[in-house]
């Protein structure tokens, strides 16, 4: 599947470089000490736990980064549904290398796999509506492009990448400037003086804010902590005027509620932070 337009050779030898930094350091010492230098050999990459699975290509380049000359055979490929039992690709070549990647290429993969399950259960019950399931920027830091990359992956949106890519006034940015209508005229003088193209969304509370923040003509209106009934008003006084965002402690039982108020975008900071790992396993081929 297409990479996520974040997903760049910059950003991802950025990660990788200081993730094996971090493992390796002065040396994989156990690998150094017991393997030849010379060794060829292939492992597995079993699935132990349904899943969507997710990081193969992330896996991908980890396993070039230590060595460009091993050689990987996929299977089952970023998105595609994997069962127990299954292999989703057999990696070939020194022994050494293969050993020094497996736990970077299993922790991003058990963790990404992880939130691409969760995200696609999340979306299939959303099927049916116009509704977009969004992530958040409640990722773990530094691991930022695998967390935001598998919500792509299990089928869901990735909202702002970070605090660069969108303004979006919360309440701390509102109160401190003393109202809605401040803070919006400020975002854009700020646009425009600096020749941006960034989109402004704007946090609302209650209706009365909704009522602001519509006529300061923001692109997007995040209804944060509502109930159904107020969301539903929410979305009703918006009537298409701009999109609109329902956040704050959502659960996988409220999004069919939540999508029939019409709302554009649901999003759940659960998808990164809530999803359990996947059991995943790289195993020499005897």
């Amino acid at each position: 599947m297409k990479k996520p337009s974040y997903v760049t050779n910059k950003a991802l030898q950025t990660f990788i470089k200081a993730a094996i930094q971090e493992d390796i350091n002065t040396g994989d010492h156990s690998t150094l000490a017991t393997i030849p230098k010379e060794l060829e050999q292939q492992a597995k990459l079993l699935v132990k736990e349904n899943c969507i699975l997710a990081g193969v290509d992330m896996a991908l380049e980890i396993f070039k980064y230590v060595d460009k000359d091993l050689n990987v055979e996929v299977f089952i490929n970023d998105g595609e549904q994997a069962k127990v039992g299954e292999i989703a690709f057999l990696v070939s070549g020194k022994a050494q290398s293969i050993l020094t990647a497996e736990r970077l290429v299993l922790n991003c993969m058990q963790r990404m796999s992880g939130i691409a399950t969760l995200t696609h259960e999340w979306d299939q019950r959303l099927v049916g509506t116009k509704t977009k399931l969004l992530d958040t920027r409640k990722t773990t830091p530094n691991f930022r492009i695998c967390e935001k990359w598998a919500v792509a992956i299990g089928g869901g949106t990735n909202h702002r990448y970070g605090l660069y890519d969108m303004i979006m006034l919360k309440d701390n940015h509102i109160d401190y400037n003393g109202s809605i209508t401040n803070a919006v005229n400020m975002a854009k003088d700020y646009i425009q003086k600096n020749k941006l193209k960034l989109k402004i969304e704007v946090e609302t509370r209650n209706l009365k804010e909704v009522s602001e923040a519509i006529d300061a003509k923001v692109d997007r209106i995040m209804l944060d902590n509502m109930d159904v009934k107020t969301m539903k008003e929410a979305v009703e006084l918006i009537d298409g005027k701009c999109e609109s965002e329902a956040s704050g402690g959502i659960t996988r039982d409220q999004l069919k509620e939540i999508a029939a108020t019409g709302v554009t975008y649901i999003s759940a900071g659960a998808l990164t932070h809530s999803a359990d790992n996947i059991d995943l396993s790289l195993k020499a081929v005897k």
